[in-house]
């Protein structure tokens, strides 16, 4: 069966569903590179390593950029469930702070700017299918950001695809399982097919500054919006230096043919070149995922490729339904929304500082987020802990017992210990913290029964503790 023919069952499913038509463009020519053998691979030896970069701390602060703040539209990606910590709802909802969720954060973080210097920015989150109606829901407990319906642009779903027929996945019992999201790369395709795009442009805005909603260090940093206006770049992404526990992370690289930045993702990585992709020095930077883009240089790269931008694709393989190792397996194609900086050859980097990066992929990510190396300030960001001198500790946890939210919540049911002192934790078995629990240096704790201990209150320091 010829590629066509192949792609009509495609189309005619993505739209019955509605799904809009640069979705569907964008889904044609990421499937037909795959039937033409591609695998999305980008190979070692078609990259160099990024020398030196811009970096934050050398940019001028002399100058306020609040004038450029309603030229602005801060963008939260919020499609993720965190099913990987056992969330069925949206995980911008999870609790990080006194029962304060992300979307707390991010909202006061947004009036906060309003408050300070008397103008706004404007505020949109990309949901999926999955978080839309969790999101919406919640915020109408903030009625001053008005209708809370337009806050919303919606990611398009696509078909999985049978691994072995390359015909679309079928699932007669649950038939939302065909279904998966492309990737936040959707961004592009939505802005454009929503009318969104140009809605913006007549009504003045110029900077879109992207995030990930989970990453509750992705601020809109004045600094960086006069530089971005400044240097006239059409892309700018954040990077910062990698550390040990970044070695599966996006990283910045350089295309030896063209000469121009690129992202390369995890799944990007041919197996042979693994050890390329984990060397923290010689790929040394990795991609926040915090995003700058010029909102006309967007358009005119849109209007130029007929609505959509010609990202690299992502082929991740993955069982039909998640939850079953024996269901079929599917391919799901995806692209990611830093790649878009291959679309502009101007784009560029430049480093920022750890704090702008704070995600929670983990629940490890999460008992530092809620531990004492954060503080709150006066505008709602999470700050590092001066104590802490700039360094996190590296947290490992039991995946048996911690890797749940539910779980974990139950073990750390008095909050999270102290970290500030702390170099490295490590969480063997099942341990119930007291109240008034901290940490210094090195401390392992081990309990080698399946039943759970608790951990008294004290003063923990340099230790291995079996219990």
């Amino acid at each position: 069966m010829d590629s066509e023919t192949l792609f009509l069952a495609f189309e005619k499913k993505m739209q019955v569903a509605g799904v809009r038509a640069s979705a569907i463009a964008t889904f044609r020519r990421n499937f037909f590179l795959l039937l033409e053998g591609q695998t999305g691979f980008i190979p070692e030896n078609s990259l160099q390593a990024i020398g030196s970069l811009p970096r934050w701390e050398k940019l001028d602060e002399s100058q306020s950029a609040k004038e450029l703040l309603p030229q602005t539209v801060i963008l939260k990606l919020n499609g993720g469930l965190g099913t990987s910590m056992g969330l069925a709802q949206a995980k911008s909802l999870l609790p990080i702070k006194e029962k304060e969720t992300f979307l707390d954060f991010i909202v006061q973080q947004f009036l906060a700017l309003k408050k300070v210097y008397g103008v706004s920015a404007g505020l949109q989150f990309l949901n999926s299918f999955s978080t839309s109606a969790d999101t919406l829901a919640f915020l109408k407990k903030y009625p001053e950001l008005g209708d809370f319906t337009k806050l919303e642009l919606m990611q398009n779903k696509v078909p999985k695809i049978d691994a072995t027929t390359f015909h679309p996945a079928q699932s007669l019992s649950h038939p939302d399982l065909e279904w998966c999201p492309p990737g936040h790369g959707d961004l592009y395709a939505v802005l454009w097919d929503s009318g969104r795009l140009n809605e913006w442009i007549e009504k003045g805005f110029r900077y879109l500054f992207i995030s990930n909603a989970d990453n509750i260090g992705a601020t809109l940093d004045l600094k960086l919006l006069k530089y971005f206006a400044q240097s006239q770049l059409p892309f700018l992404m954040e990077v910062t230096p990698r550390t040990e526990i970044d070695r599966k992370g996006g990283h910045l690289c350089r295309d030896q043919k063209t000469g121009g930045l690129r992202l390369r993702e995890l799944a990007q990585c041919p197996q042979t070149d693994l050890a390329f992709f984990q060397d923290i020095e010689r790929h040394a930077f990795f991609n926040t995922n915090n995003l700058w883009v010029n909102l006309l240089a967007l358009r005119d790269q849109l209007e130029q490729q007929g609505g959509f931008l010609p990202l690299p694709f992502i082929q991740n393989r993955k069982t039909l339904d998640p939850k079953d190792k024996a269901s079929p397996i599917v391919i799901q194609l995806e692209t990611a929304v830093g790649a878009a900086m291959e679309c502009f050859p101007q784009a560029n980097a430049i480093v920022v500082p750890r704090s702008r990066f704070a995600p929670v992929k983990t629940t490890s990510d999460l008992l530092i987020l809620r531990s004492d190396l954060y503080e709150v300030d006066s505008f709602y960001q999470l700050k590092l802990n001066n104590a802490c001198k700039g360094r996190l500790p590296v947290i490992t946890l039991d995946k048996d017992y911690y890797q749940m939210i539910d779980h974990f919540d139950a073990y750390f049911f008095s909050g999270a210990p102290s970290l500030k002192q702390c170099q490295s934790l490590t969480l063997r078995g099942p341990i119930r913290f007291e109240p008034g629990v901290c940490f210094e240096g090195h401390v392992t704790i081990t309990n080698p029964t399946t039943q759970p201990k608790r951990l008294k209150s004290g003063h923990y320091s340099n230790q291995q503790i079996t219990l």
